[in-house]
């Protein structure tokens, strides 16, 4: 891929996907400029550049600031925006502050690049989150969008911000609908980001992992390798412009089953179900499973890492770094 001496910036760049998508980044011969606010419920770590320290600049801002925005947009080549409040729980018992990260700070990060720099490439991050409950499996990019929490409505605004001002402006913009991304460096320390972050901890520390319902839902998954592929993917080619795109992962799996899959590779822990809470049970989707066979067909995308593959490599991760992660 051709991003030697390309000039990247990446919001969010000391989360899960930021700090991964830095790494292969500075290995491609990017220059690289992650900007995190280090909110602490949000993921960003430092310790997630361990390594690579020397060679990434890191700013520490928040997107909701639109004047320094206007500076670490200029000049760059690829915008990766991935900064975003991703817990469907906190968005509910905090709706506004889930307002301003992931729509208003959005536009903020638009205009900036509409004013400073009117020919980048912006990557944005989205969910599939904003589909809510399935109408038909797999679900392509046509399937309704009619989300559950106030976290799916604000990332379609976000989002559709993105393809707006492509339309309207000229930006050369492409979502990304992320499905349940996992691998190293993702947040372990409890469920925001992703259910299967708490599971992995809970396996690795002899614990129980707790299986909501019957365990039969299904869920398919990325590993973060094949998700930073496919950002590098969308920046590089003009044919993701203006475009959204799924991302899936191996066949679905059932939630029981996947739990099972982490107690073996973990050689600990136990997996147990129980009734839903209620919180929990009003945003909860059922099965989910993606159709990506339009990035598969643009773009040339498709996951390569099975989940237990994937499961195994991130253990291995937490084994030798988890003290890092448990208490953040």
């Amino acid at each position: 891929m051709s991003f030697d001496g390309k000039r990247v910036l990446i919001t969010g760049g000391l989360g899960f996907i930021g700090s991964n998508l830095a790494r292969r980044l500075v290995d491609l011969g990017a220059d690289v400029v992650l900007v995190d606010s280090l909110v602490p419920e949000y993921g960003g770590l430092l310790y997630n550049i361990a390594g690579i320290e020397d060679r990434v600049r890191v700013n520490i801002s928040d997107v909701r600031d639109e004047h320094s925005l206007r500076v670490l947009v200029r000049d760059q080549d690829v915008v990766f925006n991935l900064a975003g409040q991703t817990s469907h729980l906190d968005s509910m018992t905090d709706p506004y502050t889930d307002l301003e990260i992931n729509a208003r700070s959005q536009l903020s990060i638009l205009e900036a690049c509409r004013h400073e720099n009117p020919v980048v490439k912006v990557v944005f991050a989205s969910t599939r989150q904003i589909y809510g409950r399935p109408r038909r499996l797999p679900v392509d990019e046509a399937h309704p969008i009619a989300p559950v929490d106030v976290n799916g409505i604000n990332k379609t605004a976000g989002e559709w911000y993105h393809l707006l001002y492509g339309e309207v402006y000229g930006l050369r913009t492409a979502v990304l609908r992320l499905t349940n991304t996992y691998g190293p460096r993702m947040r372990v320390r409890d469920a925001r980001q992703t259910f299967l972050g708490i599971w992995l901890r809970c396996a690795l520390q002899g614990d129980e992992i707790l299986v909501y319902g019957d365990g039969s839902q299904l869920r398919d998954l990325t590993y973060v390798d094949d998700a930073v592929d496919a950002f590098l993917l969308a920046a590089e080619r003009d044919e993701s412009t203006g475009h959204v795109y799924n991302l899936g992962g191996p066949p679905p799996i059932s939630l029981r089953d996947l739990a099972d899959v982490v107690v073996r590779a973990a050689g600990s822990g136990s997996v147990r179900t129980i009734s839903f809470p209620e919180d929990r049970k009003a945003v909860d989707i059922g099965d989910f499973y993606a159709d990506y066979s339009a990035i598969a067909r643009d773009l040339g995308w498709n996951p390569q890492v099975p989940v237990a593959d994937g499961v195994a490599r991130t253990l291995e991760y937490y084994n030798a770094h988890g003290s890092h992660y448990w208490d953040g």
